[in-house]
């Protein structure tokens, strides 16, 4: 876990990020300026140094980000990842609000159940792979061990079993209610308490949505932003932005090896100090 005042900064790194990018700034330029705005003392400009390194050899920041795994969790890398995956359905400035409204509840003292929560709530609703994004999810340093065997557990049964029965079997309430029939203690530790299984348990078999809306409303959960239905003409424009600063890369990499091969150490040349 990190201090709060790097997640303070992180959370304003995506929340610039995500406002000139919609601006259609290039990234590059973007990076340059946050990274003289942010608190020179955290660890976040040797962070975005080395992003920039990486964007320039090869035009994306989730390789930076999974090389700094102990700066930015498992969780943030994966949602990069999955925004700047052409192929995807993850838009940019969605997937920047939902790292910034993360790294935000980090910073206000998150708890484990409502990081759970967020997370899986993220990748319900963009549709985002659940085996490798829970797996992403369980590597998160806020998880101790039996959280951890609980999410990847959970990573083989989302969608067989469901999800509100997933939180209600695990939670203070059931404990209660088993109690109160007489029926035997169960061993697994309970992870969330009795409002969350109460909510659960008043939303069996429903749209899990519906269930995160009310644990929202109940409990005061953080809300994950909701991805737009449609894009329409302007909506695409920094979408092909950032393919053009990725051909661009890949351009300036084959004129490199005509000119007589590429340098890789002045791309993996470690900023001053360490990120982490």
């Amino acid at each position: 876990m990190l201090e709060r005042e790097e997640y303070v900064e992180q959370a304003y790194f995506f929340q610039t990020l995500g406002e000139r990018f919609s601006a259609n700034s290039p990234t590059q330029e973007v990076l340059r300026s946050v990274r003289e705005e942010v608190l020179a003392t955290t660890k976040l400009p040797m962070a975005i140094d080395y992003m920039l390194s990486e964007l320039k050899l090869t035009g994306a920041l989730t390789p930076a980000m999974e090389r700094l795994s102990h700066y930015f969790a498992p969780f943030q890398s994966y949602v990069m990842r999955e925004a700047e995956n052409e192929r995807g359905r993850l838009d940019m400035r969605v997937a920047l609000e939902i790292l910034r409204r993360e790294v935000q509840y980090r910073a206000d003292g998150a708890s484990p159940q409502g990081m759970f929560l967020y997370q899986f709530e993220a990748l319900c609703r963009n549709r985002l792979g659940y085996d490798r994004g829970l797996e992403a999810v369980a590597a998160d340093p806020i998880y101790d061990p039996t959280w951890r065997q609980w999410i990847l557990a959970v990573r083989h049964q989302v969608g067989i079993l469901d999800v509100a029965d997933l939180i209600y079997v695990r939670s203070e309430y059931y404990r209660m209610v088993q109690a109160r029939r007489g029926a035997a203690a169960d061993q697994s530790s309970a992870l969330f308490g009795e409002k969350e299984g109460r909510i659960a348990l008043a939303n069996r078999h429903k749209d899990p949505l519906f269930l995160f809306a009310a644990l929202h409303r109940q409990l005061g959960y953080p809300a994950v932003p909701r991805p737009p239905r449609t894009r329409d003409a302007a909506d695409l424009v920094p979408v092909l932005a950032r393919r053009v600063e990725r051909l661009e890369a890949r351009v300036r990499l084959l004129e490199e090896e005509q000119r007589g091969g590429i340098d890789l150490a002045k791309f993996y040349h470690p900023p001053q100090g360490d990120a982490g």
